[in-house]
């Protein structure tokens, strides 16, 4: 497979909030991203190089054909501060290297297939738990200043072991301030729903059915709802995220829902559904915020903020900040979520790239 160039566009079309303000600097920085080679991992790179000029952004991932082919779309003659460094989050020495002057570190690298994940369990949590676990020990051995862990919505009340893994990551997180002791170095993580284009994703599997002449779409459960968010705004809100944080937080985005029958339906209009069952590990709704948690969650206009219940100081810090604590029984759901994603909205976001 050849090399793709990095999307350009400055106006792809969005499903909600743009999550642009406020903004971490990132001139003159040192960023790592684990798992850069992935679907964030390349909008980040395309982000980063289109917005800042940092000191160094250091491309972690362990895939060298990867590497490989996103450097001829990235060519170091014009982007000298990228660093291709191969590597796994496995690998604690490794990280520890790459870290070496790093600011700032997106932690992205993770096993995140569902089905195989329950097929491949040791596998699953040597990356997703393990990983986690070492990316915090070399932070806090570097003296990197500021690390944002990409988390999912499967975290959030797990039914399968790939969301297991990484609500056990998240907890990882959330604690590595403890563990930073009089270490400068932040942890937070973000948590999002599906995103739009990326691998695994629904949306282009709907569309691949439809260019291959399908008959029929398959629909696992008709009342089957998801978050949606796209690349550009995921990168955005990270990014919003590094520079907000005060540390042991996770970041939940305002963002929509729909049905999977009317993702469907926006994409092949002529096309029937045939309902397959829901798969094993899938859940009906998804879910970002437990009901559990609202007693620990802050809202402010874009986003919500679950703190860490045991440091009261965080709660305290955010309502001076004009956050409003959610009311008990609050819970954060796809099929109970106030914003709806419109059937024209997610066309032109699909047909924008």
């Amino acid at each position: 497979m050849s090399a793709t160039a990095p999307n350009r566009s400055q106006t792809a079309p969005s499903i909600g909030r743009d999550f642009l303000t406020p903004r971490a600097d990132l001139n003159g920085k040192t960023v790592l991203i684990t798992g850069g080679t992935g679907s964030f991992g390349r909008a980040f790179v395309d982000m980063v190089t289109r917005n800042f000029t940092p000191k160094k952004l250091i491309i972690f991932s362990r895939d060298e054909l990867k590497q490989y082919e996103m450097a001829q779309a990235f060519p170091i003659e014009r982007w000298p501060y990228l660093r291709w460094f191969i590597g796994d989050v496995r690998d604690a020495a490794r990280l520890e290297m790459a870290m070496r002057d790093v600011d700032y570190v997106i932690h992205a690298a993770a096993l995140k297939h569902v089905t195989i994940a329950e097929y491949n369990p040791f596998e699953c949590i040597k990356t997703n738990v393990m990983g986690a676990e070492n990316v915090v020990n070399a932070a806090i051995a570097r003296g990197v200043k500021r690390v944002v862990a990409l988390s999912t919505d499967k975290a959030a009340n797990p039914i399968n072991l790939y969301g297991a893994s990484k609500l056990a990551s998240d907890k990882i997180f959330v604690a590595a301030e403890a563990m930073a002791g009089a270490s400068e170095t932040r942890f937070s993580v973000v948590r999002y729903g599906n995103v739009m284009g990326s691998r695994g994703s629904v949306a282009p599997f709907f569309q691949k059915l439809l260019a291959e002449g399908a008959s029929e779409l398959p629909i696992t459960d008709p009342r089957m709802t998801r978050f949606w968010i796209t690349l550009t705004q995921g990168v955005n809100f990270v990014l919003s995220s590094l520079e907000q944080m005060q540390g042991a937080e996770i970041f939940v985005p305002k963002i929509p829902s729909m049905k999977t029958t009317e993702l469907a339906t926006a994409i092949a209009p002529h096309l029937p559904h045939k309902v397959v069952g829901i798969r094993s590990g899938e859940k009906l709704h998804e879910i970002m915020i437990p009901e559990d948690d609202a007693r620990s969650t802050v809202e402010l206009d874009d986003r919500y903020v679950i703190l860490p219940s045991h440091v009261p100081a965080k709660r305290e810090a955010y309502l001076a900040l004009g956050a409003r604590p959610m009311a008990e029984g609050f819970s954060y759901t796809s099929d109970k979520n106030d914003e709806h994603l419109d059937a024209e909205v997610l066309k032109a976001v699909l047909d924008g790239g």
